[in-house]
């Protein structure tokens, strides 16, 4: 007899599309990757909305190869570069948003981030902040030095973490245009057809957060978010979300109690009709061609329960 498969739901997760290669970023696609990418996936795979895979499920009528596409943070590009690639294709999308940074705000690794990309000569010493002197020569080592930083500094208290980010930006990036949406952008998202969903007002990492703290990021931010489109928002992101790491069963009980209907990490694996619907599992798509990003998502689907 042949062994029944449980139905499995894969959720993708992305934070911007670029709309021309960036080197120095290189971790997120640029708009013709991602349209090669959603390509495959409209073509081999059966791409629905977050609710759709959710409730298909709950009913046992998931199709084959089921996807979801999720975005994370509030780049202004989910709009302007990516959406018009999804809709195209008629790929259904869910935006979590950090609503903090709407209007004009940036992220503190994007300040890091582009203070470090203009940082003049061919090295530059950070022992101020006890980091070292680090080679700047090319692209590749600035990239190398941004993710060691970014690997330092995400879990320092924010105080530490925000002055150092404001202090070489300050230094070496002082007019920086937000790559964040707008809240008239996030109102175009939705009205185009982009679930939105609820991502924390600061996006801090909830398991180093106050309790008290905590519940007021998840419960601001949905409300503001609520307030902005007219509707209740049904999906949560945990900022970073790595379970027990990032967060944690007081998050997932906060999440409940707020009003969520479900809510997304960036655990590995796929969603099957016995995943605890508020400790869902993400896929990162690190692969960039289409054909090895569609091999690592088929084995991702079969190789996790």
């Amino acid at each position: 007899m042949p062994t029944h498969r449980p139905h499995r739901l894969a959720i993708m997760v992305f934070h911007r599309v670029r709309p021309a290669p960036d080197p120095f970023l290189s971790g997120d696609p640029d708009v013709k990757q991602f349209a090669a990418i959603m390509g495959l996936v409209r073509d081999r795979f059966s791409p629905l909305s977050l609710a759709e895979g959710l409730r298909g499920l709950e009913q046992g009528t998931l199709p084959q190869r089921a996807v979801c596409v999720t975005f994370d943070d509030g780049y202004a590009d989910n709009l302007t570069v990516a959406l018009p690639v999804l809709k195209q294709l008629g790929i259904p999308v869910t935006v979590f948003i950090a609503s903090g940074y709407l209007d004009g705000r940036l992220m503190w690794n994007d300040r890091l981030a582009e203070a470090i990309r203009r940082l003049p000569g061919d090295k530059v010493d950070l022992n101020e902040y006890r980091f070292g002197v680090h080679a700047l020569g090319d692209p590749r080592e600035r990239a190398k030095l941004l993710r060691d930083l970014l690997g330092l500094l995400k879990y320092c208290p924010p105080e530490f973490r925000d002055v150092i980010a404001d202090d070489l930006a300050a230094r070496y990036a002082p007019h920086l245009r937000s790559p964040m949406l707008t809240r008239a952008q996030v109102r175009e998202l939705h009205a185009q057809g982009a679930e939105i969903g609820g991502h924390t007002v600061t996006h801090p990492i909830l398991a180093r957060t106050a309790e008290r703290d905590a519940y007021r990021e998840i419960a601001d931010n949905k409300e503001d978010l609520e307030g902005l489109l007219g509707e209740r928002l049904r999906f949560f992101a945990y900022p970073n979300g790595k379970p027990m790491l990032d967060f944690g069963p007081e998050h997932v009980r906060m999440a409940k109690e707020i009003g969520y209907q479900a809510a997304v990490s960036t655990g590995p694996g796929v969603a099957t009709a016995t995943t605890d619907r508020f400790r869902l599992p993400r896929f990162t798509p690190w692969d960039r061609t289409p054909t090895r990003f569609g091999l690592r998502l088929l084995w991702n689907m079969r190789s996790m329960v």
